[in-house]
């Protein structure tokens, strides 16, 4: 019988045998494609000294096309849990050192008793994905794998946050978990996401095209939407990923976390005076104000490459956590569009979620016209706007600063939508419709049957903007609760988030609602 000292000492060899990954060679071929591995993904991820490894001695039970005979040290993920700054993660890590990383039965059931236990404690869960998909020796078993933690996706989704980043390939039905996260990290020339690889895409339609073209970060970056955040390595993603968590709260039941503002909360900005040009047609950048009212004028922009005529971005007020929707004018006018709907419904539903409150930058004038956009959906894809901020019951403040025309302006979080505030400049411009567009409608008689029907139209036209190019007549209404200075925006809106911080409201009791999708 052996002794406790050579126990012990087994434990640490067996440790050590398993923590190899898939020996030297494969691991100096991944640094080579300039990747971490799946240890030193955890390693840079977590505080030092704080991770926690799980089901290290984890074993695959697979018999067939030689598995009998094949060790898979950790069973090709590493997972656990620890601190990121001083806050609990649990998280799991793919090991393509080890048999492509491929996800089989046991594989896959680690994955999911990690995400059991991130759920059980209410802590945010992390994958690192970098895996040649479904172990095809263990045939059905590793599709029930794939299954088990799509179910587990769904039953967290808006219970904890989901961060995927994907370090590698991401093919088939591996996709979809990353898809059903929150967040979706991506490296640049190193990862990508498609269904189909481009071999078969070749050999069913005829068309060439690479893994990079196919499904590369910027190619989901730019087209798909599927990426939110494009990195430049590993370490980068890695970076990214603890910023975005400190944003965030551990769980639905907590608010995200408050921390010791180090900007004055009643900072006013006097460019923003002039920032908005006379000459409606011109541009300016959206981003400007963002920064200008916020923290330091810091931001975190998921999809910052997608629907480029909406922003998204997490930032503070007065140390608080706040997800900023504007419209952009320096693409498509700023008008909404099929993707950027979408990308501001997913950023309105995320936020509500996890309790963070939303502010609204309005520059917007009107809905894209076109037969594509027809076409595409933008009924269907503009009405989730509208249901979602609708649906939010977190605090909601608008703030209309320029154009905030028909249809838009109600999905811009008007007052109608719930908004609990709403701010306007003196240079916001509330109508039905812009100028150009009404007057021909509106007088369409008296300008034919002018003498000069060029000279009435701008006559009209002129009148019009006189009338109704302004916030009053909303104000008037009680659409607008207050018209600012744009100078005093930002200890306008922390004043009133301040006020908000303690409301409570409630929606009528069903199982959910049916969001046109």
């Amino acid at each position: 019988m052996d002794t406790v000292a050579e126990r012990l000492k087994a434990l640490q060899d067996k440790e050590k045998k398993e923590k190899v990954l898939g020996g030297s060679a494969r691991v100096e071929k991944q640094h080579k494609s300039g990747k971490l591995t799946a240890r030193e993904r955890l390693g840079l991820f977590f505080d030092p000294g704080s991770f926690h490894e799980l089901d290290l001695f984890v074993r695959h039970r697979a018999t067939l096309f030689g598995m009998d005979k094949t060790v898979v040290p950790a069973e090709g993920v590493v997972t656990g849990y620890g601190t990121v700054n001083g806050r609990q993660v649990c998280a799991f890590s793919q090991d393509f050192t080890s048999m492509g990383g491929t996800l089989g039965e046991m594989h896959a059931k680690k994955i999911c008793k990690v995400m059991d236990l991130a759920m059980r404690c209410g802590v945010p869960i992390v994958g690192f994905n970098d895996s040649g998909g479904a172990r095809i020796q263990e045939g059905v078993d590793a599709l029930s794998g794939y299954g088990q933690i799509f179910f587990r996706n769904s039953a967290a989704s808006g219970v904890i946050p989901q961060l995927s980043a994907i370090m590698g390939p991401t093919a088939g039905g591996a996709v979809y978990s990353p898809a059903m996260t929150d967040w979706i990290f991506m490296t640049k020339g190193t990862s990508y996401m498609h269904i189909t690889g481009p071999a078969v895409i070749k050999q069913v339609t005829g068309e060439e095209v690479t893994s990079e073209e196919l499904g590369g970060a910027m190619t989901h970056a730019n087209k798909s939407g599927v990426c939110h955040f494009v990195c430049d390595s590993d370490a980068h993603a890695i970076e990214l990923m603890k910023k975005l968590l400190s944003y965030l709260p551990s769980n639905n039941m907590e608010d995200p976390p408050l921390i010791e503002p180090t900007d004055d909360s009643n900072r006013v900005d006097h460019a923003l005076d002039s920032i908005i040009p006379d000459e409606p047609s011109k541009v300016y950048n959206m981003r400007n104000v963002i920064q200008s009212i916020v923290d330091n004028g810091e931001i975190l922009e998921p999809h910052y490459h997608y629907a480029r005529n909406a922003i998204t971005c997490f930032a503070r007020l007065n140390g608080r956590t706040v997800g900023v929707i504007a419209n952009q004018p320096m693409y498509l006018a700023g008008c909404l569009d099929v993707n950027a709907s979408d990308k501001i419904t997913r950023f309105i539903r995320f936020c509500d979620a996890f309790n963070i409150p939303l502010l609204t930058i309005v520059d917007v004038p009107g809905y894209l016209p076109g037969a594509d956009q027809e076409w595409a959906g933008i009924i269907r894809h503009g009405a989730k706007v509208l249901w979602c901020y609708s649906e939010a019951t977190v605090p909601k403040i608008t703030l209309i600063i320029r154009k905030d025309y028909g249809g838009s302006y109600l999905a811009m979080c008007s007052k109608d939508l719930g908004a609990d505030f709403v701010f306007a400049w003196p240079t916001a411009e509330i109508a039905v419709m812009g100028a150009e567009g009404a007057i021909p409608v509106i007088f369409r008689k008296e300008i034919k049957t002018a003498p000069d029907p060029e000279a009435k139209e701008k006559e009209k036209i002129e009148e019009y903007r006189n009338y109704l190019y302004n916030p009053y007549i909303a104000a008037s209404r009680g659409y607008v609760d207050e018209v600012i200075l744009p100078r005093d925006s930002r200890p306008k809106i922390i004043n009133a988030l301040e006020l908000l911080i303690t409301k409570r409201e409630t929606r009528p009791p069903k199982k959910h609602g049916n969001i046109p999708m």
